[in-house]
């Protein structure tokens, strides 16, 4: 950070002068990165912007006009003040023209009353500037080696946000494309104030380019993703007209260490644990080739060759992640369900929510009634209002991530589109809330919700008091009939078609066609999952 002009004045070589303010008192806070001192009217030419230039006056211009035109130069150049010494050319004061011209372009113009030497001014500013800069470079290193001991730690995204709030000394979100926050920080400051209708807030911080700063909002923000593929944005508050290099570095740094991690984040949870996790683990995450999973488990007395292999996940209704006393609970009665239904199968927590297994259905048995009776063997031995998911079933052990991952993806689903007559949940099973709840993460489904509702999103946010999100959901609702939508709305059809008819326009669509109402109905399932995930 450069030191300001209010600093500068405060200077002991600069009170020797006895310096006084005399215009542009608004601008005491611009920071001065080089002093300048000359005597030449046009100095401007010679100017970067930031400097404080230092004057006797005796080569200013006589003349009002030649006055104004040098303080203009001054001001179009970007120089942050003016110190004018008394004594050589103006005695008293300077002239009122310089005062006047310097308040109205807002230029801090200082009077030195007395005479003052100038190098030891501009030895003690470029000592606080080259100060400040090694300051600054030993933060910049300081924020580069705890973000990459975080990459290597493999820290999770609460604990990259947490060191970017601490670093910053500001409040830090980070957000999916669909404006939900994923991880805050908020440095100090209440979190209600912070995430207090976060979603339309977000909404009205606009950025330019991959990082950017709004003025108006006061959040820096920088997009986040690796491989051309971004999935989300890291935001900081920063009240001020421009946030420093070093919050830029810190937001940028953290916003690739979350990049980074999200790319290496392996789930490691089984490996802890027992064989059965570290062999499911092996083959969700290719960690152990197919054979050797198959020889170790043989080794357990479960076959896994020649056999028909079924993913199966097992997880609660709700929302809430299990105790660990309670997940492990459940997936020791998994595994007991498994051999009183005569299978053989891998069982072990898959994350804090749900089990999983990898069952071998032996030649001969039929496979739907098989996973019925593993299903009903469950639900006699725990009172848990469980879900119980099934992927395709396969016929080779190197097939059987796919089912796997079929299974946990059907169980999430599920919990979003139940249909409680079903004993094992499948993916025929799966509605379109159900697909969409279990697609709320893809970057790329956020991307769709926010091209095709974006704009009207933002017109809500803009005008809380009369949004049009709720007319275009009783629209498509009611199947595209106006009156019998505006009866639902309970609203007047000519007010209701004007609503639809400013929909129209900030959408830039036609509601009349099918194809369009068909994808803003998709895009406003979709947009519910997110919201109630």
């Amino acid at each position: 950070m450069f030191p300001t002009v209010r600093e500068v004045m405060a200077l002991d070589s600069m009170r020797v002068g006895e310096p006084r303010l005399v215009a542009g008192e608004r601008g005491l806070d611009r920071p001065v990165r080089w002093v300048h001192s000359a005597e030449v009217p046009d100095i401007a030419s010679l100017l970067k912007g930031r400097e404080l230039v230092l004057t006797t006056g005796v080569a200013l211009p006589a003349e009002d006009a030649g006055i104004r035109a040098f303080i203009q130069d001054l001001v179009d150049v970007g120089v942050s003040g003016l110190v004018v010494e008394l004594g050589r050319r103006y005695s008293a004061s300077v002239p009122r023209v310089m005062v006047a011209a310097a308040e109205k372009l807002g230029l801090p113009l200082i009077e030195l009353r007395r005479p003052t030497p100038f190098v030891p001014i501009t030895e003690a500013v470029h000592a606080l500037i080259v100060d400040s800069q090694l300051t600054e470079l030993r933060a910049t290193e300081e924020i580069h080696q705890r973000f990459t001991e975080l990459s290597v730690e493999g820290a999770e995204p609460t604990e990259v946000v947490h060191q970017a709030a601490q670093l910053s000394g500001c409040p830090v979100v980070l957000e999916n494309l669909a404006r939900q926050v994923l991880a805050f920080d908020t440095a100090g400051d209440r979190a209600a104030l912070l995430l207090d209708n976060w979603e339309q807030h977000s909404r009205r911080i606009q950025t330019k380019g991959r990082t950017g700063y709004d003025p108006d909002a006061g959040w820096l923000g920088t997009m986040v993703g690796a491989r051309g593929h971004d999935w989300g944005r890291l935001l900081l508050r920063f009240d001020g007209a421009q946030p420093p290099t070093r919050l830029v570095i810190v937001l940028e740094r953290a916003a690739s260490t979350l990049a980074l991690g999200r790319l290496i984040q392996r789930d490691a949870e089984g490996l802890e644990r027992q064989l059965h996790g570290t062999l499911l683990s092996a083959l969700l995450e290719h960690t152990l080739p197919v054979d050797e999973v198959a020889l170790r488990a043989r080794a357990l007395g479960i076959t896994l060759e020649r056999r028909r292999l079924v993913g199966v996940a097992f997880r609660l209704r709700g929302d809430e992640p299990m105790e660990p006393d309670r997940l492990r609970d459940l997936s020791e009665a998994v595994s007991h369900a498994v051999r009183e239904s005569a299978l053989d199968g891998l069982t072990s927590p898959l994350n804090g929510s749900a089990v999983g297994a990898l069952v071998a259905v032996k030649p001969g048995l039929d496979e739907s009634a098989a996973l019925g009776e593993l299903a009903a063997s469950l639900r006699r031995h725990t009172k848990l209002a469980l879900i119980v998911a099934a992927g395709s079933g396969v016929d080779s052990l190197r097939e059987a991530r796919r089912s796997l991952i079929e299974a946990r993806q059907v169980a999430e689903a599920a919990r979003h589109d139940p249909a409680s007559a079903i004993s094992v949940h499948r993916l025929p099973n799966v509605g379109l809330a159900g697909l969409l709840y279990l697609l709320r993460d893809e970057p790329r489904l956020q991307t769709f919700v926010e091209r095709q509702l974006g704009p009207l999103l933002q017109h809500d946010a803009q005008h809380p008091r009369e949004p049009l999100l709720p007319t275009l959901r009783v629209y498509l609702d009611s199947g595209r009939n106006k009156s019998t939508a505006a009866m639902s709305a309970h609203m007047s059809r000519p007010a209701f078609y004007d609503r639809l008819a400013r929909i129209n326009r900030i959408l830039g669509v036609d509601l009349e066609s099918v194809q369009v109402c068909l994808s803003l109905h998709v895009a406003l399932v979709a947009l519910d999952a997110m919201r109630n995930a």
